[in-house]
């Protein structure tokens, strides 16, 4: 699946215009294509990149009376290299003399630091996060960019409706362009910059960007004279993606502290690496887990820390699917929440996705069939959720759309369905 760079976006059709009167920050990891983006989407904006120290002195010399008429309505790519600059965007924002800047950045813990004392009430953040399936896919469908089925999952009070309304099958080419989409993405993730490459070039691609991300950002976030420690526990914290987070166990085998660990683990999810998924409060069946799952955002980049550059696990796959949702919930600006149910003696369902209009309970499995074991811990949370309850599904690795269980709602849908349009 080797093809052109990607310019289209879920996020083009939430930006707001130039027009309006705002503060637009974009943020996310590096390479998710932010610059990229805002160069296509506000063409009529003056550009600067603060990477280079050329802009940097520009914003630096540039004084706050000036600003509307030397930088004016303007992209300020890595905004978080000059900090003078949200206090002068701040200046000409109150004053009337500039509506509109848009301020980007990948050190999230600098940037968000910087609009919570300066920007505060002005703001309008927005996060860019590596390219979802339909994303992938509009590449290959003539640029057409078509929501995924799990907005309607989401947006929707009855399941049966949404399900119902879509072809159990696909067949012929979009079948076949479906199953190349999810494959790719499973082997390699979604970082635009890697679309256009061989399968040679990608893998050192990856490797020079884990490089690039430890020099880059840990030296924004972290200060770290010594990264071997920290390498050490990416490492293993990518091997441990989709399975309950033991911080002891962690720090014991990469050699230092719960507290480093801990620390460490919040640079990977400041600089958009990884998550943390809680658990679901109440007890439903028994008595439930408080511990999170932790999981990685982006396949290629786990599949290049673990090694595991071949085949499939079920962790793998629940990464993938739990990343997706993940995604797109936050590219949608949606209010949904994602949470797992655990208990004690080891009932668990992967999600519970709470939307506007109840529950939905999902099961992944990495398999092509389905079994009926596979749906019987969300009966019985479904029982306990009462009228909260929405519906459930078994995501999988088949080719059928399968209603499973009429009364509460339940059905099996496979994976690339569920994320493609």
């Amino acid at each position: 699946m080797k093809q052109k760079s990607l310019k289209n976006r879920h996020i083009q059709n939430r930006l707001p215009p130039d027009s309006e009167k705002r503060i637009v920050i974009l943020t996310g990891a590096r390479q998710t294509g932010k610059t990229t983006l805002v160069k296509s989407f506000y063409q009529d904006l003056n550009y600067l990149n603060l990477d280079a120290v050329e802009y940097r002195d520009i914003i630096h010399q540039t004084s706050t009376l000036a600003w509307h008429r030397v930088i004016g309505p303007a992209v300020i790519d890595e905004a978080q290299k000059e900090p003078s600059v949200f206090e002068k965007v701040k200046f000409a924002y109150d004053a009337g003399d500039v509506s509109f800047s848009v301020l980007t950045g990948s050190s999230q813990i600098l940037l968000l630091k910087n609009i919570r004392e300066t920007l505060a009430g002005r703001a309008f953040l927005f996060e860019l996060w590596p390219l979802l399936q339909s994303e992938i896919q509009s590449h290959t469908d003539n640029g057409k960019m078509r929501d995924p089925l799990i907005r309607d999952i989401i947006a929707q009070t009855d399941l049966s409706n949404v399900l119902t309304q879509t072809s159990p099958v696909l067949f012929g080419e979009m079948e076949i362009n479906c199953i190349e989409t999810e494959d790719y993405l499973l082997k390699w993730g979604g970082m635009p910059a890697l679309l256009p490459l061989s399968q040679e070039d990608r893998w050192t691609w990856l490797k020079d960007y884990c490089y690039l991300y430890l020099e880059r950002d840990l030296a924004d976030l972290a200060k770290l004279d010594d990264l071997r420690p920290f390498r050490k526990f990416q490492q293993l914290a990518a091997l441990r993606s989709g399975k309950l987070l033991n911080y002891s166990e962690l720090a014991r085998d990469t050699g230092i502290s719960v507290d480093t660990a801990r620390r460490y683990l919040e640079y990977l999810k400041l600089s958009y690496q990884t998550i943390t998924l809680q658990p679901f409060y109440r007890n439903l069946t028994s008595k439930v887990i408080k511990t999170p799952k932790l999981y990685w955002l982006d396949v290629g980049i786990l599949r290049h820390l673990s090694g595991f550059k071949e085949g499939m696990t079920g962790e793998l796959y629940e990464t993938m699917v739990v990343g997706e949702i993940y995604k797109w919930v936050k590219t949608a600006r949606s209010d949904a929440e994602l949470t797992f149910y655990r208990t004690q003696s080891g009932m668990e369902l992967d999600l519970l996705l709470k939307t506007e209009s109840g529950y939905v309970g999902i099961e992944i499995k990495s398999r092509k069939t389905i079994v009926k074991k596979d749906w019987r811990i969300m009966t019985r949370i479904a029982t306990e959720l009462k009228e909260e309850w929405k519906g459930g599904l078994v995501v999988h690795r088949g080719n059928r759309i399968i209603e499973l269980d009429p009364d509460l709602n339940i059905w099996a849908i496979p994976s690339r369905r569920l994320f493609q349009s």
